[in-house]
């Protein structure tokens, strides 16, 4: 029996990573990103996806929408998609909502789409859960439930659709940030709905957890350790997170919502660092990047602090990268590894394994990573 699956590209998606502009919702920003040298993000995600696929495809019914949005990338995956609608010239939030409503009128059977929480919130308000959605993870911002860990693993996922190996779906949250209100310096996320979701715990992501008070000692001890010794030497590339910022207060710094902050010598060397300055002050040699995992994700990269780029952590040194996490951070995670996703599959190979994760004052226990 033939399995009718949907693709939609937001071929925006990401583009703003690297270069510290929080999200893509924003088409000024979009085009800025452009002209600094931005190259699209989802687009060779959703292809890597779509590989998997390529071995059943005499059973795959793919639909999808012009260019960018879908067809140029399932031709590139050696597909032959069916391709509806028209698109302008420049994509909009209107015509991923357009894209859905009509895939969802011709019956497909699973959603898949690449882009970021702004993509599946038009997705949600396009059809709700009349139809089972699969998020390929290509966005800045992914705090929703509804997306695969990786690429890859959305390819999985779809290619166990298409077999009939797929029996249950379960609800998955839909969140999204106020791209607007964090630039500006706050957080505002929003529970926009719920979306369905094939049931594959192993290949999809959890949704974001914020940490709690009992957590706050802890991270004080956290903070009070690295701000008495280990950020008196070298440079230090400070990612977002709650335990991250302690740090920086400890130091009598205003750390940045969301963005990388560099540090030397316990004072304030570059704040909001995109991909390029971060590039060119690891050059000295003596740079570490410190990160905190996301909250019920685990996430160590991939999501929100993408300007700590495969480029960046390569100039570094996976070496040089030293994670922080409470213990009950670790323990929300039930034994699940925490997590990276670059988009280089080389580089997250050399972070993967066991590593060093810090947990308080002189406290540290070794956890595993896995790509």
């Amino acid at each position: 029996m033939t399995a009718r699956i949907g693709l939609i590209v937001n071929p925006v998606a990401g583009m703003g990573g690297k270069f510290a502009l929080k999200g893509s919702d924003d088409r000024a920003l979009v085009e800025e990103a452009r002209t600094r040298g931005a190259v699209p993000v989802a687009p060779a995600r959703a292809v890597e996806a779509l590989r998997a696929l390529v071995a059943e495809a005499g059973d795959v019914e793919l639909l999808t929408y012009p260019g960018d949005m879908g067809e140029t990338e399932a031709r590139a995956a050696q597909l032959e998609p069916v391709v509806l609608g028209s698109i302008s010239s420049f994509t909009t939030a209107a015509d991923t909502r357009a894209a859905a409503a009509s895939m969802a009128e011709r019956g497909v059977g699973l959603l898949c789409f690449a882009g970021g929480d702004g993509t599946a919130v038009d997705i949600l308000e396009a059809i709700g859960g009349r139809v089972p959605v699969l998020g390929i993870p290509a966005g800045v911002k992914m705090h929703s439930a509804v997306f695969a860990l990786n690429p890859r693993s959305a390819g999985e996922l779809a290619l166990r659709f298409v077999r009939g190996d797929v029996r249950r779906f379960v609800d998955a949250e839909v969140m999204d940030v106020d791209e607007e209100a964090l630039r500006a310096g706050a957080v505002s996320a929003r529970l926009h709905g719920y979306l369905r979701i094939p049931a594959a715990r192993a290949l999809v992501q959890s949704a974001k957890t914020r940490s709690g008070p009992s957590e706050e000692a802890a991270q004080a001890g956290i903070a009070g350790y690295f701000a008495d010794a280990m950020l008196e030497e070298g440079t230090w590339m400070i990612g977002p997170g709650t335990t991250t910022r302690r740090i920086m207060e400890a130091l009598g710094l205003e750390k940045t919502v969301l963005g990388v902050d560099v540090v030397r010598g316990g004072g304030l060397l570059a704040r909001d660092a995109d991909e390029q300055t971060l590039l060119e002050l690891a050059a000295a040699g003596d740079a570490r990047i410190l990160v905190t995992p996301i909250g019920g994700q685990g996430f160590v990269f991939g999501r929100g602090n993408q300007q700590l780029s495969a480029s960046v952590i390569e100039r570094v040194g996976p070496e040089n990268v030293v994670v922080v996490a409470t213990e009950a951070k670790i323990a929300a995670l039930g034994g699940r590894p925490l997590l990276v996703d670059t988009g280089d599959a080389c580089v997250d190979a050399t972070l993967a394994g066991y590593a060093r994760v810090v947990t308080g004052h002189n406290r540290e226990i070794v956890y595993r990573i896995a790509s």
